[in-house]
């Protein structure tokens, strides 16, 4: 049994990690069995991230190498009939997603007061006292030492979401009248997608990335029509 080592959800959602979520949903999508172990202890994970799966013994961390051990041992149901143009597509795409969209969407949730707000309690608030009081501090001072490093936190907030919003409108034109971002039949890439919009449509925090989004007809037809069929409103944690 694959066991899933993920932040527990917050905000609403089944992980308020797009990277966790997205891992979920593949497990999900593929039909591979796993069970969920809900963690906050980053300093037993493989990396020091989350998520990372135990496998019969065989620990392995980041999502996107995870879900390649997965298609080299269970087999690839996904995209294992993927051209080569297509694999360039997803690929594209999951940078755009994982290397610059993620970067926006931090910001507003660990920066910007209004996200914060809402990131904390979420995150945090079932600590015990005084760690709620501390992690929170130390976390937030360690993503705002993140942003600015990858370059994101230099920039004034309506750059940053000038910024988000750029990539969403691309998403929504690539996205297009096709059910899914490759086509009639879904893949990995959408795993990725779903999760990243999710955490956009899905959470209760108004901001310009998320209002330009809910304005893309497709992609919220797309993020609605992927979490009824992989995480439903009854949805029930594993």
């Amino acid at each position: 049994m694959i066991i899933l080592h993920q932040f527990p959800p917050a905000l609403g959602l089944p992980n308020a990690s797009p990277f966790c979520l997205k891992l979920e949903l593949y497990l999900r999508m593929a039909g591979l069995p796993y069970r969920n172990r809900y963690t906050l202890e980053l300093h037993r994970a493989p990396k020091g991230k989350l998520p990372w799966i135990d496998d019969g013994g065989t620990a392995v961390a980041d999502s996107g190498l995870i879900i390649d051990y997965l298609k080299r041992k269970y087999g690839d149901p996904l995209d294992g009939d993927l051209t080569p143009l297509q694999n360039a597509r997803a690929l594209a795409i999951r940078r755009l997603l994982e290397e610059h969209l993620y970067w926006t969407v931090l910001h507003d949730r660990w920066i910007a007061e209004a996200g914060w707000a809402l990131t904390r309690p979420g995150f945090f608030g079932a600590m015990p006292w005084p760690l709620r009081v501390i992690v929170p501090w130390v976390a937030r001072r360690g993503i705002r030492a993140e942003l600015r490093g990858q370059g994101m936190g230099r920039h004034t907030r309506e750059q940053i979401h000038a910024l988000g919003v750029a990539d969403v409108d691309a998403l929504a034109e690539l996205l297009g009248d096709q059910l899914y971002f490759l086509g009639a039949q879904a893949t990995s890439i959408d795993a990725v997608a779903t999760a990243f919009l999710a955490n956009i449509l899905m959470a209760p925090l108004e901001t310009p990335i998320k209002a330009a989004a809910a304005g893309h007809g497709n992609l919220v037809a797309y993020c609605q029509r992927m979490a009824q069929q992989y995480f439903p409103a009854d949805y029930s944690p594993r």
